[in-house]
């Protein structure tokens, strides 16, 4: 056994405090990642410093240009926001898929896109939006944002405490679900802005963890339709392979995932 101090702030500048604290300090959001580890013993956190009731990090608000979500909002907040819903109804389509009701009730969005989940949804949303995480220190765009397997541009200790999403022309989101976990064996999100400009990103295929997939975005650009990426050929190239689908696989459901995603 080992121990380790639960401390529930207030704040964040006084959840940064106490992390600054302890000699191995660890948040918790919603504990879907860091709990089972601990029971595993492959962390051993001096302190755990609870973020789900720092009011100041719940809610949603629209913006002039988009929508606002602060980082302990929970899954079931974000599907079920009206707010989310008349801005961008595709991310609150990808939230009403994540895990099963037990996980959407407790999950936030702040801690998916802390872990950084290989195959988490929430990643391909924020690149394919090009939304702004905003933290205790600054705003860091979603192209800056991802660094690879469970890995992001956060510092020790740093804090996600918003995410903003601007307003699109046109959003959809489809995932083909690990039929266990919910985790996506592949998801895709697709978006236009209202300049025309196309991104869609990619969750659960790649071996960098979410990507983005120029070569449909250059095909939606020309024909924003299903039917335009009928001759678009998806590589295998760095993509996963393992016991649930190998690369070609997955190479084909980002093409079907992406087609699924424009008729949602």
């Amino acid at each position: 056994m080992y121990e380790t101090i639960y401390h529930r702030p207030s704040s964040v500048d006084e959840a940064v405090a106490l992390f600054g604290k302890g000699s191995e300090s660890k948040y918790l959001a919603g504990g879907h990642t860091l709990i089972p580890v601990m029971k595993q013993r492959l962390a051993s956190p001096s302190d755990v410093i609870d973020l789900a009731k720092v009011k100041d990090m719940i809610g949603i608000e629209p913006t002039g240009d988009g929508i606002r979500i602060k980082a302990a909002t929970t899954h079931y907040d974000v599907a079920n926001s009206g707010a989310v819903q008349k801005a961008i109804p595709a991310l609150a389509h990808l939230a009403s898929l994540i895990g099963d009701p037990a996980v959407r009730h407790r999950g936030t969005i702040g801690g998916s896109l802390a872990n950084n989940d290989p195959a988490a949804d929430y990643p391909a949303a924020v690149l394919a939006l090009g939304a702004t995480i905003k933290t205790n220190k600054r705003s860091i765009s979603a192209d800056d944002f991802f660094k690879g397997l469970f890995a992001t541009a956060l510092d020790d200790g740093e804090i996600i405490t918003a995410v903003s999403f601007p307003v699109q022309a046109k959003a959809g989101y489809s995932k083909f679900p690990h039929p266990a976990s919910r985790f996506a064996l592949t998801g895709v999100f697709v978006a236009k802005n209202p300049a025309g400009d196309v991104r869609v990103a990619a969750t659960g295929a790649s071996q960098n963890g979410v990507i983005r997939i120029p070569a449909i975005e250059a095909a939606l650009k020309a024909n924003w339709s299903a039917t335009a990426l009928d001759g678009v050929k998806i590589s295998a190239d760095g993509l996963m392979s393992d016991l649930h689908g190998s690369s070609d696989y997955r190479a084909h459901l980002i093409k079907v995932m992406a087609q699924r995603a424009l008729t949602v």
